[in-house]
């Protein structure tokens, strides 16, 4: 296919902190020194191949939405190591962390399957090839619960527009939150959605967590006090 990407605006407001503490001595010196080789760059105009932004050997491309601290995104890269794993985030201390684990676990070398987007992930959605993603994970996003701050929801129908240009069909979608409106909106903007279709269901109303799904800290901890809901949706076919 030969189909152009759709105009998205590069200017898009994105809500809530891009940075936290200061980062200490060593993280510092990973963003300098290993972001630059992970870093993806938004090209001025056209599609972005993510097959393109890894070598030959990787099989497919799986994009992971806010990767929070990256222990998520770095477990399932070294398990699949066929696979190529973007991951997307704008807070700089999420993505320093995620540095630190690709440097613990020997994903920095050249060939390595993880590439970094420290911006808005709607941009480079926006920009990917049609069909070029196999899986894509969102998970424990900012659940944003005040009802005059639910537009600012990573879930959304333009969210979900964007992803069923991009995602292959049959590809999975993977959604987790712990806050129970926010599950309830998943999955009535999913349901209403005709590009995606729910995948196995588990024992009673909500979709069980896959087992080749790692525990990420946030979920040990359970900010928001609630037990995580897991979605598993496929693009239609």
């Amino acid at each position: 296919m030969n189909e152009i990407a759709p105009a998205h605006d590069a200017k898009r407001r994105l809500y809530g902190r891009r940075r936290g503490r200061k980062l200490r001595a060593g993280r510092r010196a990973l963003m300098e020194t290993l972001l630059p080789r992970l870093r993806i760059e938004l090209p001025p105009s056209g599609a972005v191949d993510p097959r393109k932004l890894f070598s030959s050997a990787v099989e497919e491309v799986w994009f992971e939405i806010g990767f929070g601290g990256g222990e998520h995104l770095a477990d399932q890269a070294e398990t699949h190591p066929a696979i190529g794993f973007i991951g997307a985030e704008v807070f700089e201390n999420g993505v320093a962390k995620l540095l630190a684990e690709v440097e613990k676990r020997g994903h920095g070398n050249a060939g390595g399957n993880i590439r970094i987007f420290a911006d808005d992930a709607l941009l480079l959605l926006a920009r990917f090839a049609p069909r070029s993603l196999g899986r894509v994970f969102i998970l424990f996003p900012d659940p944003w619960p005040k009802e005059r701050h639910k537009k600012r929801r990573i879930v959304s129908r333009e969210t979900l527009d964007l992803l069923a240009r991009a995602m292959k069909p049959g590809a999975e979608l993977r959604l987790a939150t712990d806050d129970a409106d926010y599950a309830l909106w998943m999955h009535e903007h999913l349901e209403s959605h005709d590009g995606f279709t729910a995948g196995a269901m588990a024992e009673g109303a909500w979709p069980g967590r896959p087992a080749d799904w790692p525990k990420t800290r946030y979920e040990q901890k359970r900010v928001s006090g609630g037990a995580p809901r897991f979605f598993l949706y496929r693009r239609k076919t």
